[in-house]
């Protein structure tokens, strides 16, 4: 496979096989589309990526981990179609990724209490979450059905289904968050009832209208998290049970410890900053326990992933420390169908035009996460100029 060749993902054709990965935007304060939004995916679309995903597009209002995030509703839908036309117009595709953010979510923020597989302690929201009934595991699963129906009438031409970071569906995944007793607990298969239901029915409303990938977790990075045995069992489900084109694998946990995906420094001071006072002073005395800093390394996720290329048909997404030429070849030479950039495009939203143009382009991304900090204030690389 080369990199820069056009390739099929379900039924839609990608002029190439790079796609920018979801990064919280932070550019919604009505939870509702912007002409910033609109420019921070039409710039890489501009940049050459074969498809640009929409962040984060919650299914139900208590579904966001934040209240200025998107949910997907009617009142959505023309904003979100200006952008889908904005991308377009560029040449590349466009996906929302939809999903729930369960204990990940603000209840202090949305104003309603947080879902997940149990109790738990949210620190940032401050809050117990409220243990989902069976009620509200249908009602959400629902929910990413209407939601990838929307959009679909956006002009979206796929869609990604949140499985991972201990959103609500990995919550459910995860043995250390999930202690029911109930037929959604105990043994992985009952663990995965909810991200395979929400996979199905997902499938069930588009059928073959738009692609479908999901992003999974391979493995939560913390004790008695979701470990790739696990990992694997569920995305052998979503392959046998054909309700996604592709699967990006991914890692970590966004409520217990988030900086197993990123890798590289991790600014405390700054994400500190980012919070209202008593989160701030927690975060300068305590952030470095939450934090935790993994060195970064090209293809970061690539040895946890080599075992999903070597168990599954089904096509997949590499992400992580993918940023030029080389690491692009490394991937395709493995076998991984697609590669996913975030950082690289935040600091440089035409690098892969470069690339193409010159194999040798460097990426001058340093993998600071100085941008991690500005995810709900807009998110932009700090050591890029702002523009007027």
């Amino acid at each position: 496979m080369e990199v820069f060749e056009p390739a099929r993902l379900g039924p839609l054709t990608l002029r190439n096989r790079v796609i920018k990965a979801a990064t919280s935007e932070g550019m919604t304060p009505d939870a509702l589309v912007t002409d910033d939004l609109i420019e921070y995916h039409r710039r890489p679309a501009a940049g050459g990526v074969g498809m640009t995903t929409v962040a984060y597009c919650a299914v139900a209002p208590e579904g966001r981990t934040e209240r200025r995030q998107i949910w997907m509703r009617p009142e959505a839908v023309p904003g979100l179609r200006r952008l889908t036309d904005a991308v377009h117009a560029e040449g590349a595709a466009a996906s929302a990724q939809l999903g729930h953010a369960g204990p990940v979510a603000d209840a202090s923020s949305n104003r309603v209490p947080a879902v997940s597989a149990g109790r738990f302690f949210n620190p940032l929201g401050m809050a117990f979450t409220k243990v989902a009934t069976a009620e509200d595991i249908e009602r959400i699963t629902r929910a990413h059905a209407g939601a990838a129906r929307l959009a679909i009438e956006s002009g979206f031409d796929a869609v990604e289904i949140h499985l991972g970071h201990n959103y609500l569906a990995s919550a459910f995944l995860s043995p250390r968050l999930n202690r029911r007793k109930d037929g959604h607990g105990g043994p992985i298969e009952n663990r995965a009832k909810v991200a395979l239901g929400i996979a199905r029915a997902v499938r069930d409303e588009v059928g073959d209208r738009i692609a479908i990938t999901a992003k999974l977790n391979m493995r939560d990075g913390v004790r008695g998290g979701l470990e790739i045995d696990d990992s694997l069992h569920v995305a052998r489900g979503l392959q046998d049970e054909g309700t996604v084109d592709a699967l990006e694998l991914t890692a970590g946990s966004s409520l217990l410890n988030p900086m197993y995906l990123f890798r590289g420094e991790m600014p405390i001071p700054e994400f500190a900053a980012s919070y209202k006072l008593p989160m701030r002073i927690g975060l300068r005395m305590f952030g470095k326990r939450f934090l935790r800093t993994y060195p970064y390394q090209d293809t970061y996720l690539l040895e946890h992933a080599r075992r999903f290329r070597a168990e599954l048909d089904l096509p997949l997404i590499l992400l992580g420390g993918v940023t030029d030429r080389a690491t692009m070849d490394t991937a395709m030479a493995e076998g991984f169908e697609f590669v996913a950039m975030a950082r690289a495009l935040l600091r440089e939203p035409d690098l892969v035009n470069r690339i193409a143009a010159d194999p040798s382009t460097p990426s001058l991304c340093v993998h600071c996460n100085r941008c991690v900090p500005t995810v709900y204030r807009g998110t932009h690389c700090p050591l890029v100029p702002e523009r007027n």
